[in-house]
């Protein structure tokens, strides 16, 4: 299938889904073994901040014993370690890069499989709680995503999508351009010794729809109800969005 220019990430040199894919699972593979010290260091360590303030606002589904929660683009499992020890709900990883499900395995995240998040080996309607952060703008097709993702969920199931957004005020955006595309790229570089993925990386988040533009993307995909959070100037947002009951 042919990609379409902001309908799902656009690596370059891809002109197919397939392509894109295939780009998206090297590239993560290649940078799997730095992946947690860089986002660290290019974060200034605020990433974890981001995934407690995520768990946070989802204790009430986590609280629960008979809650199903699925950690989706899972990466090295930082997410899916917060979220299994925050409660008593099972929470089970998926990703489909084999490395970083390695570096979640050794962090000893137990619950773990390798799959594609546009086509999930699970039935519909069989989990509570869909999670992901900072994979989402990496899908090839961003609504296959949210439809996947929907039939997944339980009626009344809720979906919690941390992602990279654009700052709203100019001054501050502007200031984070010049971070993410000259400063970041080459740390990014020097460290994981990968030039391309610290290029895409920060031009994914530049292609990525804004906050509120995702949001009504959600509403249009068929949730219920959506809502988003911007945190750290708005370069992140932390949407929620609900299965209608009915299912």
């Amino acid at each position: 299938m042919a990609l379409e220019a902001g309908k799902g990430t656009t690596p370059p040199g891809a002109a197919t889904e397939e392509q894109a894919a295939k780009y998206v699972r090297g590239m993560f593979g290649q940078v799997a073994p730095r992946y947690d010290l860089l986002n660290h260091l290019l974060s200034f360590q605020i990433d974890k901040y981001w995934r407690r303030r995520t768990v946070a606002r989802l204790q009430t589904i986590l609280d629960r014993a008979d809650a199903r929660v699925l950690d989706l683009a899972c990466g090295t499992g930082d997410l899916t370690l917060a979220l299994t020890r925050a409660g008593r709900a099972q929470v089970i990883g998926s990703d489909f890069c084999h490395p970083m499900l390695t570096g979640a395995a050794s962090k000893n995240v137990r619950l773990l499989f390798e799959a594609d998040a546009l086509t999930l080996p699970i039935g519909s309607g069989s989990v509570d709680l869909v999670t992901c952060a900072f994979g989402f703008r990496n899908f090839v097709n961003y609504r296959r995503g949210m439809v996947e993702i929907l039939r997944v969920l339980k009626p009344g199931g809720t979906a919690a999508i941390l992602e990279f957004s654009t700052p709203p005020n100019a001054a501050f955006r502007a200031l984070y351009g010049f971070y993410s595309t000259r400063v970041l790229p080459r740390v990014g570089a020097f460290i994981s010794g990968s030039k391309d993925a610290y290029t895409y990386l920060p031009e994914s988040v530049r292609k990525f729809p804004a906050a509120a533009a995702l949001a009504e993307e959600f509403r249009e995909a068929g949730f219920a109800s959506v809502e988003f959070e911007r945190m750290t100037f708005g370069t992140v947002a932390l949407h929620l969005a609900r299965k209608g009951a009915a299912g």
